[in-house]
């Protein structure tokens, strides 16, 4: 029983970040009806970033972070520049492959400079302090991870219903001639999106980093999985995204513990699969209106 709880516990924090990572999808979705497929190569670059500010440069610990989250923020609003945007802008769908490279060329770029031996995060406090609960030991960083994606899920959706800005982001999406007439600058919106989309990919690899070796490669897997999880979540609804990330997370780590982690992908993915196929629009998504 022990062993399925702190299964659970694990998945909750590993669901988090894949929900965190979904956010992104959505977020570049929302405003642009695009995505960026190489969240998981940006996730991965946050990660290799801290580690070089922090460990290798010995920076201190804040401006490491602070540091790589700004690297990919900017690598993000690279990705809508030159992978996204001269697509877009004559119809063509074609963005989508070149996200993707771009995120190939960032993971070897990465392999190349960074090295291909994984290496490990040093101690934290927040790795390193630990309570009791119910008889587990819990880590402060896997109660950390969760309670921050679900603030970033609190603090987009009040953005997005509240304030201005969020309003006028969405608006954008649905008809762009009508939000220039309203003054809204599209393309700084639309860049916007990618930079915030860069933003959360680096905070779920700078929280990641501690719990698994940090190398070039890691983020390829995270990004699938995420992009599952923001299909399955329905994508235009940021509650719904998290919340499947939660559920992804947790079955992951529960068919792990129950059957090993060789039937783990095989499993989940299925699961992802039947899922959609019952609701071809996401757990938690609407089905688009479609005018005649």
């Amino acid at each position: 029983m022990d062993l399925f709880v702190s299964a659970l516990v694990t998945g909750v924090g590993l669901g988090s970040m894949y929900g965190l990572l979904a956010l992104g999808f959505y977020v570049t979705y929302a405003v642009s009806n695009t995505v960026n497929f190489a969240q998981g190569s940006t996730m991965m670059l946050g990660a290799v970033m801290g580690f070089t500010f922090g460990v290798t440069l010995g920076l201190p610990w804040i401006v490491a972070i602070l540091a790589a989250l700004a690297v990919c923020v900017a690598w993000g609003v690279i990705v809508e520049a030159i992978g996204v945007r001269p697509f877009a802008a004559r119809g063509s769908d074609l963005w989508l492959m070149a996200t993707v490279a771009l995120g190939l060329i960032l993971e070897n770029v990465v392999l190349f400079t960074f090295g291909k031996d994984p290496r490990g995060m040093p101690a934290s406090a927040l790795s390193a302090e630990a309570f009791s609960a119910g008889g587990l030991r819990v880590s402060v960083l896997q109660v950390t991870i969760p309670v921050v994606g679900l603030l970033i899920a609190v603090a987009l959706h009040l953005a997005t219903r509240y304030t201005r800005t969020g309003k006028s982001m969405l608006a954008i999406v649905q008809n762009p001639d009508a939000a220039r007439l309203m003054g809204i600058d599209v393309r700084k919106a639309i860049v916007g999106a990618y930079a915030v989309s860069g933003l959360f990919a680096g905070i779920a690899g700078l929280l990641i980093a501690p719990l698994f070796t940090v190398s070039s490669s890691m983020g390829t897997l995270f990004g699938i999985k995420a992009f599952a999880v923001a299909i399955l979540g329905g994508i235009g609804n940021p509650w719904g995204v998290m919340v499947a990330g939660l559920m992804y997370g947790s079955a992951e780590s529960l068919i792990t513990a129950a059957f090993g982690s060789t039937y783990t992908q095989i499993v989940t993915f299925g699961l992802v699969i039947v899922a959609l196929a019952l609701r071809p629009d996401g757990l938690f998504g609407r089905a688009g209106v479609k005018k005649v």
